[in-house]
């Protein structure tokens, strides 16, 4: 089938679509400005389909392994997933044809799987969600040739690219302080909800487990979220600062639940923390609107510092007060709209959790600040205009490169060595 011109296909490897919120969104927004939309994804036991269509969008899922643990397990992930997605854009290509690629990272190897369709005038579209680099330093504390690796990878995604979102104007500008972009080919996109998906609700009174308040978390449990510091922040609070009028409700799954799960046994706050796995639809909203405070666990290091988190929209637009780390990039989305641990420690994170459960007034002032940024600053039609525009930017440029000319720079930067490459 031949490419159509308003035509794209977004392929993540992260998560499965619709769960993965920001790219569910995004595929929307193309789809009501009269885009004919394709979705390449993992599937998952919420997810198992291998094929289906909501809302008008295709979505196309493919299994993977057991999440990676280690170099080997890492290399056979994405080479499986590479496998797959080029497998499925060759599908999507025949049935239903495609003149742009997005790759929403990690990794940042989908690139390769688009460069046989940039050789067809297919426009490749980087989303990057993470700092891979950034990323690895942060989970495990070290660089080294892994490391420089995913840099090249990083550097090699920017470099096919057409145009270039970002999940935050910090990933913009050190990706444009690090020459590798072309500022006028970028847009920061941030990952807002869409309020007609997260919405108050009536809280389940259940959750409560007969405690006057409830500290709530949303969102993945890996080994980089945090979880283990929340609940040294619950232990520090119910045993040390002698406070236990209150449960921690923890929304979500991942593959660090089971050393979370042992950590709150050991700490003796098994009872006081309940872990109700993935929640969708009416019932996510009900949990959600259960919680007195929306705890944002999240380390203090270089990924984190700099990561816009989804918890962030998703508290404000339901009007919750917000504990934190004080992060660099959370902390200027919230100004004092949060009450932030004064150290990066879990004893401080959960003072911070004490401050807003002994004082219902701060409670209640914090709350209302998150409300309003949710209402006024974080609203995704102002996005979803900006990501949509710069699809419509793809096709505005009168020239485009082919990757034979891409290729042949990219040789020509390597013959002159690396200062050439960062001036380029």
């Amino acid at each position: 089938m031949p490419k159509r011109e308003r035509s794209c296909v977004i392929v993540v490897e992260n998560l499965p679509v619709p769960f993965d919120r920001r790219v569910w969104q995004e595929a929307n927004a193309l789809r009501k400005a009269g885009w004919r939309v394709s979705v390449i994804c993992p599937s998952s036991p919420l997810y198992p389909l291998e094929f289906e269509e909501i809302d008008g969008i295709a979505i196309y899922r493919h299994p993977l392994p057991i999440e990676a643990q280690g170099l080997w397990a890492f290399a056979l992930e994405y080479s499986f997933a590479l496998f797959h997605e080029f497998r499925l854009l060759l599908k999507v290509w025949k049935e239903r044809g495609f003149s742009v690629i997005q790759a929403c990272n990690p990794p940042d190897l989908i690139f390769l799987v688009a460069l046989p369709f940039k050789l067809r005038g297919v426009r490749f579209v980087f989303d990057q969600h993470d700092t891979v680099p950034l990323l690895f330093v942060s989970k495990f504390g070290r660089k080294g040739l892994l490391y420089h690796l995913l840099s090249f990878f990083e550097r090699l995604s920017f470099f096919f690219a057409d145009f270039v979102f970002f999940a935050n104007d910090t990933f913009r500008e050190i990706a444009i302080e690090r020459k590798l972009v072309r500022p006028e080919l970028t847009e920061a996109v941030y990952g807002i909800c869409d309020r007609a998906l997260v919405c108050s609700a009536e809280p389940d009174e259940s959750l409560k487990h007969g405690r006057k308040l409830v500290l709530g978390y949303v969102g993945i449990i890996g080994a980089q979220d945090g979880l283990d510091q929340l609940v040294r922040a619950v232990a520090h609070v119910r045993h040390e600062e002698n406070f236990g009028d209150f449960h921690t409700v923890v929304v979500g799954d991942g593959p660090a639940l089971p050393q979370v799960r042992a950590l709150a046994k050991e700490l003796g706050v098994e009872e006081n923390v309940s872990f109700v796995g993935y929640q969708v639809g009416d019932a996510l909203k009900r949990h959600l609107s259960t919680f007195d405070i929306g705890i944002i666990p999240d380390p203090l290091n270089p990924t984190n510092d700099n990561m816009s988190m989804n918890k962030v929209y998703e508290y404000c637009q339901l009007g919750i007060s917000i504990a934190s780390y004080k992060l660099r990039e959370t902390s200027r989305l919230l100004g004092d709209a949060a009450v932030y641990a004064e150290t990066p420690d879990p004893e401080a994170l959960g003072v911070a959790c004490l401050k807003l459960m002994r004082d219902d007034r701060l409670r209640a002032e914090c709350a209302e600040k998150a409300r309003n940024l949710g209402k006024y600053a974080f609203v995704w039609d102002r996005e979803a205009k900006k990501y949509v525009d710069g699809y419509n930017a793809l096709f505005s440029r009168q020239a485009h490169r082919s990757v034979w000319s891409q290729i042949g720079v990219l040789f020509g930067m390597c013959k002159r060595g690396p200062k050439s490459r960062e001036a380029s």
